[in-house]
């Protein structure tokens, strides 16, 4: 059964799909709660945790504003997935291990980047105008980047962090590639950039906000018109660095194996982003932090962590939720915490049967740091159905 809980907020009131919240994300939903611009409530996901300023696994409407921090650095940031002809007997754990040093060649990951012939300048060719018009009215944009063209140079990336490539095997031993990755450096500097202009609007506005993280843009400002043209740049930079990716895996896939089709995808969905959308009677900007949208009928991914199950799921378009659901397992310790928990043999025993990293640079990634999938899903049945049910096989973490 769903768990739904309601706290009464100063504004409006917050909407919790989970019985499990630590007292600092509740705290952060309490606050956003209170701002003037919040448009009905505020939902938190099953996976919510503490985030910086706005909550991770919230869904945020806001009337005439938009909340540069609660979108965040990783602009657009997301999943991809898409279904092979390639079953589970065309595989072994040698071929595996191949595949995972082909993709670990062919994708950059971590800080690293493409160069030489490798750089995706036709794919990044139709990103140059909107870039430049952005530079045009932000130079500060620009101001310390020491390659201007680090952003063609990186699409098509990793990046860190809890960015993944899997190999996976749904209930009938299909295999899938699923990824996940934003706007990499970008869209992170996009993202500081425009919440350091909020702020300042906020201090000479002398705005009194619960979180100076919680500064808004308001819809009639330069700021905010500007901020809505790159963070949709950003959006859309994210959205081809996974289909960039996802062409450079299915060709690293087909360098070791015998032909064969993508006979689908299963979707493209950014779980970091704001949108314009209607809720209860109002046109307003919907952020996700942490979240993908479930309409009625879309299809979504929702990933475990490493060695745990993952979901390809369909939206029941819940009011309450904003049409939403959660993004993932969503983290139930700190990354810190995890390096002083868990060790690489705790990693091992985790992620047996799964060829992945099992060093101590991944450890923070290990599953005990994230909350348990399954009473993830448990907790939104009213929001999604499940249409396949994923076992990774193979991981190349950031």
């Amino acid at each position: 059964m769903p768990i739904l809980q309601t706290i009464e907020g100063r504004e409006v009131p917050v909407k919790v799909w989970t019985g499990e919240i630590e007292t600092s994300a509740r705290q952060q939903l309490a606050n956003i709660a209170q701002l003037p611009i919040v448009h009905h409530h505020v939902a938190a996901m099953p996976d919510v945790h503490t985030g910086i300023g706005a909550t991770v696994g919230s869904v945020i409407a806001t009337k005439k504003a938009i909340i540069p921090a609660a979108v965040g650095v990783d602009i657009g940031c997301g999943m991809i997935a898409a279904r092979t002809s390639i079953r589970a007997d065309d595989l072994n754990e040698k071929l595996l291990r191949k595949i995972f040093d082909q993709i670990s060649r062919d994708v950059p990951v971590g800080r690293d980047q493409h160069g030489g012939r490798d750089v995706p300048a036709e794919a990044a060719k139709p990103f140059a105008p909107g870039l430049e018009r952005i530079y045009a009215k932000h130079p500060g944009l620009r101001k310390g980047v020491a390659n201007a063209n680090a952003w063609v140079c990186q699409l098509g990336t990793l990046g860190g962090g809890n960015h993944f490539i899997e190999l996976c095997l749904d209930e009938a031993g299909r295999v899938w590639v699923m990824l996940h990755s934003g706007s990499r450096g970008i869209g992170n500097r996009i993202g500081s950039y425009f919440i350091a202009l909020a702020r300042d609007d906020m201090a000479r506005l002398d705005a009194h906000l619960p979180d100076a993280d919680l500064a808004y843009l308001s819809e009639g400002t330069r700021h905010f018109d500007d901020y809505v043209e790159a963070v949709s740049w950003a959006q859309r930079y994210a959205r081809e660095n996974r289909n960039e990716m996802m062409r450079r895996v299915l060709a690293a896939l087909a360098r070791h194996l015998p032909p064969f089709d993508v006979t689908t995808e299963a979707v493209n969905c950014h779980h970091n982003y704001v949108a314009r959308e209607r809720h209860y009677g109002a046109d307003v900007w919907v952020t996700r932090k942490g979240a993908i949208r479930a309409g009625r009928g879309e299809l979504g991914i929702i990933p475990g962590s490493m060695g745990a199950k993952s979901y390809i799921v369909r939206g029941k378009g819940d009011a309450e939720s904003f049409e939403s659901c959660a993004h993932g397992a969503g983290r139930r310790m700190s990354r810190t915490e995890a390096k002083k928990t868990f060790t690489s043999a705790d990693l091992a025993q985790q992620t047996r049967g799964v060829v992945c990293r099992k060093d101590v640079g991944v450890v923070d990634e290990i599953p005990g740091a994230y909350k348990d999938i399954d009473e993830v899903m448990a907790n939104q049945t009213d929001l999604v159905e499940v249409v396949h049910t994923l076992r990774q096989v193979l991981c190349v973490k950031g």
